[in-house]
């Protein structure tokens, strides 16, 4: 009886352990601590985007910083890295996408657009169509930019800290694409 009891013990706090090292989102695990270039970053949390009438689950975004934090403003103003992951749910074409950082940054930054606008047309040409399952990661390093890969190889680099605030305050920034993705993003609940 005893050793039923110790192992029932010990497989509640294994469970506990696992499920202390990945957070999920719409059936999809991400790591509470990743390294990017030797820097630890610290999952601040996880959003699902949704589209259309229909509700349909287009990707769920991951925030890792290296200082948490529910203050959008103070990680958008942040000097440190930080890494912004979309596994995508539902494929997108390469013309949706452009559309999407067009509009992002639109409304993230519309002061900045003309400032900005051939470092974006430098993002949408490294754009193709994404199947659900596939990742885009963006890491913003200081004094480096913001680098972006898909499905861990590096399709390049956009520099400045001015591209890099107005990137992250698609999701951060006062119009992101759902309310509900944002408040995930910053710690809040995953819906």
């Amino acid at each position: 009886m005893r050793y039923r009891v110790w192992c029932a013990i010990a497989l509640l706090t294994l469970a506990g352990t696992a499920a202390a090292r990945a957070r999920e989102c719409a059936g999809v695990s991400f790591p509470d601590h990743i390294t990017v270039q030797g820097q630890r970053l610290t999952l601040n949390g996880l959003g699902l985007r949704k589209a259309t009438w229909f509700r349909i689950k287009v990707y769920v975004g991951a925030l890792y910083l290296q200082h948490p934090s529910r203050q959008a403003a103070a990680i958008l103003s942040a000097e440190e890295p930080s890494e912004i992951v979309l596994h995508f749910l539902w494929s997108v074409s390469a013309g949706e996408l452009r559309g999407a950082w067009r509009d992002g940054f639109a409304k993230s930054a519309p002061r900045l657009r003309a400032r900005l606008r051939g470092r974006i047309e430098q993002l949408n040409g490294w754009m193709k169509g994404v199947k659900s399952g596939q990742r885009m990661v963006f890491v913003r390093m200081p004094g480096q930019g913001i680098k972006y890969f898909l499905d861990g190889t590096l399709e390049g680099t956009i520099r400045g800290r001015d591209f890099a605030t107005a990137f992250l305050g698609i999701w951060l920034g006062p119009k992101p694409p759902g309310r509900q993705l944002k408040a995930g993003l910053l710690g809040g609940k995953c819906r």
